[in-house]
């Protein structure tokens, strides 16, 4: 299954570098080789990019990953979606930071009161 995330990553590294490797996009986005052929299968089948053929200088075959209409308009789709994950996750842990804070702070205080931690209580 191909998460929104890896849509996203993958389309976000095809628009900046058609020309990328399968091999080289794997090891950007730390996934195996075969999940990154998975992937760009399906959303060439989705209609969201479209492979050609080339030739690079070592007379190798390669393709040039090129996003279509339809890619473009998910990608952008994706980036509005991705990025309200990401400020959701940043103010989740905003939030948490605050409390440790918050716990970080009552300890000093503790410790420099020289009341024990509950730790040190029994």
């Amino acid at each position: 299954m191909l998460s929104d995330e890896y849509r996203y990553k993958i389309l976000k590294r095809l628009e900046a570098n058609p020309e990328i490797s399968q091999r080289e996009l794997a090891g950007d986005l730390g996934i195996s080789l075969g999940r990154v052929n998975y992937c760009i299968q399906a959303l060439i089948e989705k209609g969201l990019v479209k492979a050609n053929n080339f030739r690079n200088s070592n007379n190798k075959k390669g393709y040039a990953y090129l996003l279509t209409p339809c890619g473009i308009e998910e990608k952008a789709r994706i980036t509005v979606q991705f990025l309200k994950i990401k400020i959701d996750e940043h103010a989740a842990l905003t939030k948490e930071i605050k409390g440790l804070r918050q716990e970080a702070g009552q300890i000093r205080a503790r410790q420099h009161n020289g009341t024990p931690s509950k730790k040190g209580m029994k």
